[in-house]
């Protein structure tokens, strides 16, 4: 079944008159973690906005990252199991005996977070980004008002920065770094410069250097760093390309300007080594990872050294200027551009490769306004807040249960790689992944509470605190929905009570959530089908007296 696009801003979306600009919540960025804490608070009784800097609801939940990094399923309930059951409501997954779905399209995953906010009635404003001076507006601790760019000023009782930036926590003066911690700092084996890693990693040896002595493009000639030592460095972004194999679905890839296919020098030299290595070339599914999704698409990720991570390129996104940050878009988009028509039209792309790539061209029917390219980068790492507790390495290993729990999580800690670098054999060498398992874990509430002393009625559900290593795993789109929600019900318990963020009495915000579906162990689902029927009856009720129980 074919999904119809839709466009959010159509249905409910048109602004309310803002003669008087006064809310409960004021949430700022509308990636899922930030829809879902809108909904969430909204569903509490409180009056909510939400401001996007953009033009999309979901963030990368919506802009490409369509095979959900669900690590143990069992793990995600509440508000962002909803959301994937509302998914596959969409696609009828009910009629397979399993209601819900993890891999769908884009449009359709937008098209959910639409009804969710619609039927919470919150108000949700497009293009609206922070002024990128002055933009936040405190009286002590206690954040006023926050004004855009276009002069627009907005007051709440509370706050939520749900951005992946963490620009409106910056600007309100709270504490927050980037990059990488050094072992030392937290006692964390993985913090830091990483020693030579196995995965994503150039397992034939390649010269950096041309004959001539020329580094190779796409290579960086700055040391690689101490085993362990800090840095200010980010994991690489990348688009997450849906690409589609429909021949009436799909446009063949552009040529970026000013394409110089010798960008991709160190391509055609691993491509050639790897065919040498393995005896045949390589397939697509190596080059590039594809998770397939409904109607003849695909989910199209970073796999391997050299593929769709544009590794060196994020270094400076985290606290740069808006107009530096476009430019890294754009750096994004070309690379990408130049590397997919590459490796569908360079002759040293061993044919049967070729071949296999030009059977998929951008989806027509995907982001229709951005030119069928994806609306979000996937920014994997920008500012982390650094409150009285930080999230560590211990956190997802050992210490795995927490006194104010207010979710799970179980995605590997996931860092892509950092730098690519000259090693000391000449050769060209990635530096920074890491996938390394964990035990399911508990996430406290602390981790989206500021310290007292820099701010009182904040939340920041997706810049939470954590170091590198931690935040690495707990990352993923429905761990930020599950925060999320969490931030939505403490929103409302402080302010009902007139009361700090730092004030809510988690043992009733851990009740309260558990009542909504939240788990917070390590066990196989207890409700079963109860629970989605439960869901069609509160969602639904029209139609859940046509729906029974097995």
């Amino acid at each position: 079944m074919r999904i119809l696009s839709f466009l959010a801003a159509a249905v409910i979306f048109t602004p309310l008159v803002h003669a008087q600009r006064q809310y409960d919540l004021l949430v700022y960025g509308g990636t899922a973690g930030g829809v879902i804490t809108a909904v969430s608070a909204a569903r509490e009784g409180l009056n909510v906005i939400l401001l996007e800097p953009g033009h999309h609801l979901g963030g990368m939940a919506t802009g490409g990252l369509s095979r959900t990094d669900f690590g143990h399923k069992e793990v995600i309930g509440g508000y962002a199991l909803e959301f994937y059951w509302r998914v596959g409501l969409k696609y009828e997954m009910n009629r397979f005996s399993n209601e819900v779905a993890w891999f769908y399209e884009p449009h359709v995953g937008e098209q959910v977070f639409t009804e969710m906010l619609r039927d919470g009635h919150v108000e949700v404003l497009f293009s609206k980004r922070l002024r990128e001076q002055g933009g936040v507006s405190k009286s002590g601790t206690t954040i006023v008002s926050v004004t855009t760019e276009d002069g627009a000023v907005y007051r709440a009782r509370a706050f939520a920065d749900c951005t992946y930036e963490g620009d409106l926590m910056a600007q309100a003066g709270v504490q927050y770094t980037w990059g990488r911690e050094g072992s030392s700092q937290y006692g964390e084996s993985l913090a830091g410069v990483r020693d030579r890693t196995p995965l994503h990693q150039f397992l034939v040896p390649i010269a950096a250097r041309d004959a001539s002595g020329h580094l190779l493009p796409e290579i960086s000639d700055k040391p690689k760093g101490e085993t362990g030592a800090a840095d200010k460095k980010v994991q690489s972004y990348n688009f997450r390309m849906i690409l589609s194999d429909d021949p009436a679905n799909r446009i063949a890839f552009p040529k970026p300007p000013g394409y110089d296919p010798h960008r991709y020098e160190l391509l055609a030299l691993l491509l050639a080594a790897r065919a040498k290595q393995l005896g045949r070339p390589q397939v697509l599914h190596e080059v590039t990872l594809i998770a397939p999704i409904p109607n003849h698409k695909a989910d199209f990720n970073n796999q391997g050294p050299f593929s769709t991570d544009y590794i060196g390129a994020s270094w400076d996104y985290p606290t740069a200027s808006y107009a530096r940050r476009k430019e890294i878009w754009q750096a994004h988009i070309d690379y990408t551009k130049g590397f997919f028509y590459f490796l569908a039209h360079d002759p040293r792309v061993p044919k049967t490769l070729q071949t296999e790539v030009n059977e998929w061209g951008l989806a027509k029917d995907e982001f229709r306004d951005t030119e069928n390219w994806p609306n979000q980068l996937y920014i994997r790492e920008a500012r982390r807040m650094v409150s009285d507790f930080v999230m560590t390495q211990k956190d997802l290993q050992t210490e795995l249960t927490k006194p104010d729990a207010i979710g799970m999580g179980s995605y590997n800690s996931d860092s892509h790689n950092v730098q690519r670098i000259v090693n000391a054999a000449g050769d060209v060498e990635n530096e920074g992944d890491m996938q390394v398992s964990v035990k399911p874990y508990q996430i406290p509430y602390r981790v989206m509470i500021p310290k007292r002393s820099e701010a009182t009625n904040l939340l920041v559900p997706v810049c939470f605190s954590a170091s590198h290593v931690a935040y690495s795993s707990v990352r993923m789109e429905p761990q930020y929905m599950i925060i999320g929600q969490a931030a939505g019900v403490a929103a409302a318990m402080a302010l009902k009570t007139d009361s700090a963020m730092q004030d809510v009495d988690t043992v009733q915000l851990t009740a309260r959530l558990k009542s909504q579906g939240t788990v917070l162990e390590d066990r196989a689902p207890l409700d079963g089908p109860a629970f989605f029927h439960g869901l069609w009856q509160k969602f639904f009720p029209e139609e859940s007296h046509a729906r029974s129980l097995p």
